[in-house]
């Protein structure tokens, strides 16, 4: 089991009567209400024709490429290629599988980085989930680290599931990828946005490095609430999900909800905190109602450069 000191906390906050978050504690039923709310708009879509609209803007993912410069990058990392998957939640709309699979097919990168919310619905079985992950990453090829990290749907067991798959799970902790003579950080987090713990900033604040270094540091954190922090702590770079961009958006993008409780620059896309970079993907997956209006889900391939 991962790391049974944490999991065992990790299990209390999922069952308390509070989210936890870096802004402080909230009830639980504020979140139940809005569940619910979701529920009744979902149940309403479902006798219009905006349903099956809705359903199919979900299957039509779109192929993200990106490079980005970061300051400090080592040169050996220049081109350095990541694969960027965020809440996929295939439980959900498991015909997104082979639409990943579809994208992803015959695609090489140095590394793989899933930033949570992995499951979707919580009266299914993690391992349903994992399995359709792992179905949609099949043609894919991963020459270096396979890393992720846990959402606010992902549950402490996911973590294992994840690992059985052959990922690196990054629970407030940081590991080191060398190329060559470089070395670059990646710091991952559990959920912030719910199961927040102070170990979630200590690990943003730890210092890796040997002396005398000036690492590169790349933040893996389901949601952009920790932003602030990780630019105070000089991180380049920062990959983000939660909000699926919107899921449904007004016209040009705009979205209606995103669940972030500070730190809402970093909702969607491209975005800058002092000089960090940052990048929230719009999601693979949906949450209930499985829709999207005016917002593409996507797969993000993200390129490194000095």
């Amino acid at each position: 089991m991962y790391e049974d000191q944490w999991a065992t906390e990790r299990r209390r906050l999922e069952k308390g009567r509070h989210i936890s978050g870096p802004d402080g504690l909230r009830p639980r039923w504020r979140k139940a209400v809005f569940t619910r709310l979701l529920d009744v708009l979902g149940a309403g879509l479902r006798v219009t024709p905006f349903y099956a609209r809705g359903q199919a803007n979900a299957l039509n993912l779109r192929r993200v490429e990106l490079a980005l410069r970061l300051p400090g990058l080592p040169p050996s990392f220049d081109g350095y290629r990541i694969l960027h998957l965020s809440d996929t939640h295939l439980d959900v709309l498991p015909e997104l599988a082979a639409v990943v699979r579809g994208l992803l097919e015959g695609a090489e990168v140095d590394l793989l980085a899933v930033t949570g919310d992995v499951h979707g619905d919580h009266a299914t079985p993690v391992a349903r989930s994992a399995g359709l992950l792992g179905e949609a990453l099949r043609g894919i090829k991963v020459t270096g680290a396979q890393l992720a990290i846990l959402g606010n749907h992902d549950s402490q067991a996911m973590a294992d599931q994840l690992m059985g798959m052959g990922f690196e799970v990054l629970v407030n902790r940081s590991v080191v990828i060398r190329r060559g003579d470089g070395r670059l950080v990646f710091t991952g987090l559990d959920d912030v946005n719910s199961f927040y713990t102070e170990a979630a900033r200590i690990a943003l604040d730890a210092e890796v490095q040997p002396a005398g270094s000036d690492d590169c540091r790349v933040a893996l954190v389901h949601s952009a609430e920790m932003a602030d922090h990780a630019a105070r702590a000089g991180y380049a770079l920062y990959l983000a999900g939660h909000t699926h961009g919107g899921q449904i958006c007004l016209p040009g993008g705009r979205p209606l909800v995103t669940t972030l409780r500070r730190c809402r620059h970093g909702a969607v896309g491209l975005w800058h905190e002092g000089a960090m970079i940052g990048y929230t993907s719009a999601g693979v997956g949906v949450s209930h109602p499985p829709v999207r209006f005016n917002c593409q889900g996507e797969v993000a391939f993200i390129t490194l450069r000095c």
